[in-house]
């Protein structure tokens, strides 16, 4: 009771949502147009998270990304003349973006996602460099290979490329909306939300025919997108989704429901952002206009359904454990019938993230935690208290309630999740 009670005093502590901060890394009013422009597509690329390392300065490269074939650092994109991109010019970026090469025309590595940004226009590569050109250089030497032979070698890149790999800008469908094409390029191209939304195959390319079915990022779940009903955005109408675009929480239901009693599928709103996503959502996605935001909503709803990892198998019997573990360390900030708090905590009633096929993102949270972010509260770590056995059977309580209906957990299954849990970032 100690604990709780301290939780939602630090909780209660936190400012209310207020008006964001300037933005450092925006240029002035009087910048060139094509500046002002390369920032927002910037920002709306996200290329600020993966340029970053912890604590590192903006855009000088140096984060570390685990691949299955070795480790990877991003890169230096300030101007800095030695280290970074200060010797590069318009087609240099042009090029990187279109066609996966570098200055020396080497083939990068498709950590970086060409396999995306070959869609962008060239007027947009220009504005991307022009506001490059005048974000603070950083002298940073990174050696961005590092993975293991042969992957390390770069002309082995030309058979995955062959493969995987179609160059070519995005082309408008005059059979579909305005929004509808806007959003295609902004979610096919720049956004390259498929890059963390889709299963992968053991050679590193996005498997056919399974695009934005879901997939694993740093021991996360990236759920479905497609218009699946129950794991995906199917059930959410084209305001929600934009909303949610640019605030990362869900909009609190017009008429609140009684689930305690239920366990059927009823809808709700969109989950809180967590995790990885979390990330995206404070740096690129709030930055949103709300005419982009509508025209990514407008596309991603119109994905065809489709079932990304196997099917949650159905849920255990009673679990009392489960229920009185949640009822002491959990129903003070996400409600006793999993409504969650807007503002505070997310919903995880009926709940995509929750009821995914893979629990690692409810493990994730139970054991690791999460920091307080831009629009929700801290949650704290609870693996040291809890026993696999515990940890089992609260995110069993938490997936099959409420509508989420999903596989139970076993305590082998949090062991082996403990033991090779990503610390992430």
């Amino acid at each position: 009771m100690r604990l709780v009670l301290l939780m939602l005093l630090a909780m209660l502590a936190l400012p209310a949502s207020a008006q964001a901060p300037a933005d450092p890394l925006a240029p002035a009013v009087t910048a060139p147009e094509p500046v002002r422009r390369g920032y927002y597509l910037a920002r709306m690329g996200d290329c600020i998270s993966c340029h970053t390392a912890p604590g590192g300065k903006p855009f000088a490269g140096g984060l570390r990304m685990d691949t299955p074939f070795g480790p990877m650092l991003s890169a230096n994109i300030t101007p800095d003349p030695a280290t970074g991109i200060g010797h590069w010019s318009a087609d240099d970026l042009w090029r990187a973006l279109h066609k996966g090469e570098n200055k020396a025309g080497q083939y990068l590595f498709p950590v970086m996602p060409y396999t995306f940004t070959t869609k962008v226009t060239r007027a947009d590569s220009d504005a991307l460099y022009a506001y490059l050109k005048t974000v603070p250089a950083v002298h940073q030497a990174v050696q961005t290979n590092q993975l293991w032979f042969p992957f390390n070698i770069r002309l082995a890149q030309l058979v995955w490329r062959e493969l995987f790999f179609t160059e070519g800008v995005f082309q408008p469908d005059p059979t579909r909306s305005a929004d509808w094409n806007r959003g295609a390029y902004l979610v096919e191209g720049l956004g390259h939300c498929g890059a963390c939304h889709s299963p992968r195959n053991f050679l590193g390319g996005i498997e056919a025919g399974r695009r934005f079915t879901g997939g694993m990022v740093d021991g996360w779940v990236a759920p479905n997108l497609t218009h699946d009903l129950r794991l995906g955005l199917g059930r959410f109408t084209l305001d929600e989704l934009a909303t949610w675009l640019r605030q990362g929480e869900a909009v609190a239901p017009a008429t609140p429901r009684d689930l305690t009693a239920s366990n059927a599928f009823t809808p709700g709103p969109l989950p809180s952002a967590v995790g990885p996503m979390a990330e995206v959502v404070h740096n690129s996605l709030r930055f949103l206009t709300p005419p982009d935001a509508r025209a990514m909503a407008t596309y991603l709803l119109a994905l065809p359904a489709a079932s990304g990892l196997a099917g949650a198998a159905p849920p255990a019997g009673r679990n009392p454990l489960g229920a009185q573990l949640y009822g002491e360390m959990c129903a003070a900030c996400h409600g006793p019938a999993g409504g969650g708090i807007v503002g505070l905590a997310p919903r995880l009633a009926e709940n995509p993230v929750v009821a995914a096929p893979s629990p690692d993102d409810v493990l994730r949270m139970v054991l690791g935690g999460q920091a307080a972010h831009h629009q929700m509260g801290p949650m704290p770590a609870f693996g040291r208290m809890l026993t696999d056995a515990q940890v089992a059977a609260l995110a069993s309580f938490v997936r099959g309630r409420w509508g989420n209906a999903a596989a139970p957990v076993t305590a082998g299954m949090v062991a082996a999740y403990r033991a090779g849990m990503p610390q992430g970032r």
